[in-house]
């Protein structure tokens, strides 16, 4: 049976990259490869409605970092999906018959090893399949604290979920890794993107732009969407935020790692107290949060307000902005 070396992380994308490319020899930390993948963002998009709400995002789309550190680390990988159920059982049998642990995407909703709680219809998750027991795959899922598996119908139903985005089966694996990598490129592509991203992207929706737009709309929720609608956005800011994946104040933490471990890596103070700056702007997000989350429950001890939580989030991008135009002149 392989060998699998399985390590908890923060988020599934990054953690799978951690571990995966860790198993064929590149050892490589969630928060470097989150970096290289410039996996930090915010984009708020008000005409894209999540189950009736405004949908915000604080991290890039699904996939884009697996990619983007791919490509940066010069790791060659295979990646299928699948029209037929059979056909895509039958290749990840035999490929972990063979040994080779492979990266799949699915449904959270139907892996029965999450906690009731946690499972909701999100089919962007990532986790490795390393081997196989009897009925049962031997699962590496890298928000879980320890490896387990899952049996054969439930992974089926994760590896073909119906909704947006359709898992499709979608498996993947490397062929090609580098032992050793020189990472002052990768690390400079990475934050080049993810400073572009947060400053420079001219719509107003998306980066540091985005944070002010929503601040800008959510002080009118009550007026212009009435109480319970209001709640109801600003609940699912909150949910994004806190609750799925890292959430927005942990990508910032995850993020500041990163520079803080590329600062020591590359000799770079000046990414060291960038980490340090948006350590704090991941504090500021906590903190909006805490408050947002009493308005939202109609328990605010201090009679916040949605123009006070604007006014916050205000303040959270303009130290975001502070911290990403002094991240965009560091010299790598």
């Amino acid at each position: 049976m392989t060998q699998f070396s399985h390590t908890q992380t923060a988020h599934c994308e990054s953690g799978v990259i951690s571990n995966l490319f860790g198993h064929h020899g590149l050892q490589i930390s969630e928060p470097m490869a989150f970096g290289i993948g410039a996996g930090i963002f915010f984009g708020h998009l008000p005409f894209v409605k999540v189950n009736g709400v405004p949908g915000t995002t604080y991290r890039i789309w699904p996939g884009a970092i697996f990619s983007r550190a791919c490509k940066r680390l010069g790791v060659t990988m295979e990646s299928r999906k699948f029209s037929s159920v059979d056909s895509a059982m039958k290749t990840l049998d035999e490929l972990v018959g063979d040994g080779v642990p492979v990266g799949l995407q699915s449904s959270v909703y139907y892996l029965p090893y999450f906690p009731e709680s946690y499972r909701f219809h999100f089919n962007a998750h990532n986790l490795v399949v390393y081997g196989k027991d009897g009925d049962d795959y031997l699962v590496s899922d890298p928000i879980m604290d320890t490896v387990t598996r899952i049996d054969t119908e439930n992974l089926v139903r994760a590896r073909f979920a119906k909704g947006f985005p359709a898992p499709k089966g979608k498996m993947y694996y490397p062929v090609s890794v580098p032992k050793e990598v020189d990472f002052r490129g990768p690390v400079k592509a990475g934050i080049d993107q993810a400073c572009h991203y947060m400053l420079k992207i001219p719509v107003p929706m998306f980066g540091v732009k985005g944070i002010r737009f929503l601040a800008k709309r959510m002080k009118d929720y009550p007026a212009k969407a009435g109480d319970r609608k209001a709640a109801l956005y600003l609940g699912n800011v909150i949910r994004m935020q806190e609750e799925i994946g890292t959430g927005g104040a942990g990508f910032r933490f995850m993020y500041a790692a990163f520079l803080q471990e590329a600062g020591s890596l590359l000799d770079k103070p000046g990414l060291i107290d960038a980490g340090r700056e948006l350590t704090q702007v991941g504090d500021a997000w906590r903190n909006f949060a805490a408050h947002a989350g009493r308005v939202c429950k109609a328990r605010s001890a201090d009679n916040v307000s949605y123009g006070e939580l604007g006014k916050m989030l205000l303040q959270i991008a303009d130290m975001e902005e502070k911290v990403f135009r002094r991240l965009s002149t560091v010299k790598l």
